[in-house]
């Protein structure tokens, strides 16, 4: 495997990479918080109508697999999101004997869902306008390959508690 020499302005930069990515992390939590209190839901209810307006229509597996949490958990959370009429079970128009979870509810409520969604996207647009197409390439391959870190990572903890049990 092919590596960097150590340097000491190698080491004081990745030094304040994690210090940055660190904070940056600790923030998005804030700023998910921040959003879904403002809708009286849950940051990770948010975050699961985030994943169905990306994926579209999903079975509760499918959900539960993707947001790397229990079909049992998937279920009070669907259950939640249904009792504010945000998401709705509709049988899956290609396999009628299967049940779906779609985006659908209130328009207001899901229009202002996106509209705290647009305001950090423009926001973050116009920050990234001081950077080349190829330092916008480097960013998303990093960005890109720290999210399947996540992932997998997530998983991996998931797996640790479900042995304990």
């Amino acid at each position: 495997e092919w590596r960097l020499m150590s340097t000491p302005k190698r080491e004081e930069l990745m030094r304040r990479f994690y210090q940055e990515i660190s904070l940056n992390s600790t923030w998005t939590v804030f700023f998910h918080q921040a959003q879904a209190e403002r809708l009286g839901l849950s940051s990770t209810d948010l975050k699961a109508v985030r994943l169905l307006l990306d994926t579209g229509p999903v079975t509760a597996g499918e959900l539960a697999e993707l947001m790397a949490l229990t079909t049992g958990a998937v279920t009070g959370l669907i259950d939640r999101l249904e009792k504010v009429r945000i998401v709705e079970r509709v049988k899956d128009p290609n396999d009628r004997r299967r049940v779906v979870v779609q985006v659908t509810g209130d328009p207001k409520r899901l229009k202002e869902i996106e509209a705290m969604y647009a305001s950090l996207g423009s926001t973050t647009m116009k920050m990234m306008e001081r950077f080349s197409d190829e330092q916008l390439q480097t960013i998303l391959e990093f960005i890109t390959a720290g999210t399947q870190v996540m992932r997998e990572q997530t998983a991996k903890l998931r797996e640790e508690a479900a042995q304990k049990t």
